[in-house]
């Protein structure tokens, strides 16, 4: 069995090319909730720095080192660290946040962490994207069926890590009893990509990458089929919609 925190490990360069990045309208509605213009922002699981980078002067919290060497490169402060022990002092932040990583952590010891280092009123903002992009309808659904193939493949390898359910987030957070306000809402992102980056959104997913490193052929999860769905369908680079799902929890 593979360890979330590791299980991006190795291929930090290829999963800050593909990976879409979060959308800026991200930064006023945080701030607004947490009713500071400039807030001081911890980002926990921040990778390679994607959604650190939304902020001035962010500090991130990574476990791997391959990731924070491409932040690093970014001209971002990444440390060493988890969500749930960040080394960080008490109330040191007025946001933390957490992009496309939530579902890794463990929430009995997550949860009371950032209660530990946000300041009274503080808020936790946690975003993900829905997989696939909407681009095409055909696309759209042979992506949907190839993630099916690959996950009952994850866990017949056993390369899945234990993680928790994303449409579950927000019931944790008010059952954790450390956040007075708890709210879901959605943003949407423009974005832009080829037939190859489409097929490479998928192959940067940690389980892909494990089975393909266990000698799981591309054939066999499905990526060829994808490749040639999405070079017919997508022929030339075309405009991208995703969907962020933010859950925002006051302390």
């Amino acid at each position: 069995m593979t360890d979330a925190t590791t299980r991006f490990g190795g291929f930090a360069e290829e999963y800050d090319r593909v990976r879409p990045r979060p959308p800026a309208e991200l930064v006023p509605l945080i701030s607004q909730w947490a009713g500071t213009s400039t807030p001081d922002v911890v980002d926990l699981g921040a990778g390679t720095g994607l959604s650190t980078a939304l902020w001035p002067s962010a500090i991130g919290v990574e476990p791997d080192p391959g990731m924070r060497a491409v932040a690093a490169a970014r001209g971002l402060r990444v440390i060493d660290g988890t969500a749930e022990a960040t080394t960080l002092p008490d109330n040191c932040a007025d946001v933390v946040t957490a992009g496309q990583a939530l579902h890794w952590f463990d929430p009995e010891r997550t949860f009371p962490e950032i209660a530990r280092i946000l300041r009274p009123g503080g808020v936790f903002a946690a975003f993900d994207c829905d997989w696939p992009p909407a681009v095409d309808a055909e696309c759209f659904a042979t992506y949907l069926e190839v993630e099916a193939n690959y996950r009952v493949l994850e866990v017949r390898h056993h390369v899945r890590p234990a993680y928790a359910e994303k449409t579950d987030h927000v019931a944790r957070l008010r059952d954790s009893g450390l956040f007075r306000h708890v709210a879901e809402i959605a943003l949407h992102a423009r974005d832009t990509g080829d037939a190859d980056r489409f097929v490479d959104i998928l192959r940067s997913q940690g389980g892909v990458v494990a089975l393909l490193e266990r000698g799981i052929t591309e054939d066999e999860i499905g990526l060829t089929r994808l490749r040639q769905v999405a070079r017919r369908r997508i022929p030339e680079p075309r405009t991208w919609w995703w969907t962020y799902r933010v859950r925002l929890a006051v302390v």
